[in-house]
C-alpha cells in the first residue's frame, strides 16, 4: 500500500485518501472556476471557452490546430469555440501575411482581461499550496506533481 507522510500531524495518507485528494480538487477546481465566471461580468464564458482563451492567452499568434492539440479535443471542436469567443468579443483571428491560408488567433481587450483574471485565480491557487513550506517538502511536492504529470502525459 502507498504511504505518504505528512509531516506536520505525524501520520500517513493511504493510496485511498491520496485519491479521493486529487479527485476533489480536480473537481473543484472547474466548480470554482465555472461559479467565478457565472458571477462574474464574463456570465457569457462557459469553461470549456474559458480553458480556450486561456490557451490562445499564453500563445499568442496561435493556430487553431495548436489551440486543438493543447486542448486535445478536434478542430471541429476548437472551430466552434473559437467562432462562439469571437462572436462574443473575446478573440480575434487574423490571416498571416506570409501565407494566407494560415490563420493566428490574438486575445481582444476583453479576452485579455478575463485572461488575466483566470490567471489570477491559478497564481492565488498555487500560492496558498506552497505557503508555508520550506524548500525541501517544496522539492518533494514537485516531484510528485512530477510523476502525476507524467503518468498523465504518458496517457495520451
Amino acid at each position: 500500500m502507498l504511504k505518504v507522510f505528512l509531516l506536520e500531524e505525524d501520520r500517513f495518507l493511504d493510496y485511498q485518501l491520496v485519491n479521493d485528494y486529487l479527485t476533489s480538487i480536480f473537481n473543484n477546481v472547474l466548480v470554482i472556476e465555472e461559479s467565478s465566471l457565472r458571477g462574474s461580468r464574463f456570465k457569457d464564458i462557459s469553461i470549456k471557452e474559458m480553458h480556450t482563451i486561456d490557451v490562445v492567452g499564453k500563445n499568442p499568434n496561435a493556430t487553431p490546430s495548436s489551440v486543438a492539440k493543447e486542448l486535445m479535443v478536434t478542430l471541429g471542436t476548437v472551430t466552434t469555440s473559437l467562432n462562439n469567443l469571437e462572436r462574443k468579443g473575446y478573440i480575434e483571428r487574423t490571416r498571416s501575411e506570409v501565407d494566407r491560408r494560415v490563420v493566428h488567433l490574438n486575445l481582444t481587450k476583453n479576452g485579455r482581461l478575463i485572461y488575466r483574471l483566470h490567471r489570477r485565480f491559478h497564481k492565488r491557487m498555487v500560492e496558498r499550496i506552497i505557503e508555508g513550506m520550506d524548500a525541501e517538502e517544496m522539492k518533494v511536492m514537485g516531484k510528485g506533481l512530477t510523476n502525476l504529470y507524467r503518468f498523465l502525459e504518458d496517457l495520451k
